[in-house]
């Protein structure tokens, strides 16, 4: 997802590449971008900061136990959904200590914390807090009999900690791309696209690891094929480049392993086209369907940071499992 997405190369403990036996589901394949927006359960801590004051430099909110990744639930007492019903009672307080009711790791807790007076004269607990995130992304399925959508490949993070993201409620909506950014060796591309916020298409009810996943208002997709096992050997990914218009792409999949998290595919870009005018996989395209011997297999997730030919997938099987989406016998 554009603005989101942490492209890296990291390091992963190959257990296998076999996966058990999993029945056939029939599904809509996706393809087009989609505007997402979200908002947090509570207020995430995204970061901790220094404060100046006049006698020097402190961190009020290191200092009392508070933690990159904490949610704040309640501050004095009252709840807050957005960062500034924090700073709100922040400045309430008037320098006295505020206290705040946390949620770390599913445990609840209360702090307090002493703002400290900055050189410009406000007074600061030294946190930088995210309440929301909006970009683009892309559908990989529609169940046509529930409704149920997933999109992404990949949780929604914040940008900065890669922190995953609490969602307390969001959507997703129409969007067109207008322009490319190529990627390039050690720097990410990425689709610069608008999302027209008044034609909402569904619903964001779970962030998982696997995926953005939730109810579609409409259909989200034109054409059904089964879902399948990943396998090496050639395949297609169906993206957006472009306006609205989807097409299908040419790639590799080089490798299929199993780690920890689920079944996984690296892959390449091997379609002309795409080449030209991407640079191979960019930001805004996590999500693509991976299609392979006619079956829905699995969906592009994050790209090589050193080549952008180069990518990862995650498979349907684990996206299917993720939404909760019962499978069928074939």
């Amino acid at each position: 997802m554009k603005k989101t997405i942490i492209t890296a190369l990291w390091s992963l403990v190959i257990v296998s590449c076999l996966s058990a036996p999993a029945f056939a589901q029939e599904l809509l394949v996706g393809g087009q971008v989609v505007g997402i927006q979200v908002s947090t359960k509570g207020v995430l801590v995204a970061g901790l900061s220094e404060v100046e004051t006049a006698d020097g430099v402190c961190t009020p909110a290191k200092s009392a136990g508070i933690r990159q990744g904490d949610i704040i639930i309640k501050a004095d007492g009252k709840t807050v959904s957005k960062a500034a019903d924090v700073i709100a009672a922040v400045e309430a307080a008037g320098g006295q200590p505020v206290k705040l009711c946390i949620e770390r790791e599913s445990k609840k807790m209360e702090l307090d914390v002493r703002p400290a007076c900055s050189a410009e004269g406000q007074w600061m607990l030294g946190m930088w807090l995210r309440d929301g995130i909006s970009g683009i992304g892309t559908i990989t399925f529609q169940d046509p009999e529930s409704g149920v959508y997933g999109a992404l490949g990949h949780s929604i993070s914040d940008s900065e900690s890669g922190i995953q993201l609490p969602v307390s409620q969001g959507s997703i909506c129409d969007a067109q791309i207008l322009s490319i950014k190529p990627g390039a060796s050690g720097t990410p591309g990425e689709l610069n696209g608008c999302a027209d916020l008044g034609k909402v298409l569904g619903s964001i009810a779970l962030n998982t690891d696997c995926g953005i996943f939730g109810e579609g208002y409409s259909s989200l997709g034109t054409r059904k094929l089964e879902s399948g096992q990943l396998s090496t050997g050639p395949a297609t990914i169906v993206s957006t480049i472009g306006g609205r218009y989807t097409g299908e792409y040419a790639v590799e999949v080089n490798r299929v392993y199993r780690d920890s998290n689920g079944q996984h595919a690296m892959i390449s870009v091997t379609d002309p086209e795409l080449l030209e005018k991407t640079g191979g996989i960019v930001q805004g395209m996590s999500g693509s369907p991976l299609i392979q011997n006619g079956k829905l297999v699995g969906a592009v997730t994050h790209v090589f940071v050193s080549d952008p030919s180069k990518g990862y997938a995650v498979s349907i099987d684990d996206m299917l499992k993720a939404a909760g989406i019962q499978e069928k016998a074939a």
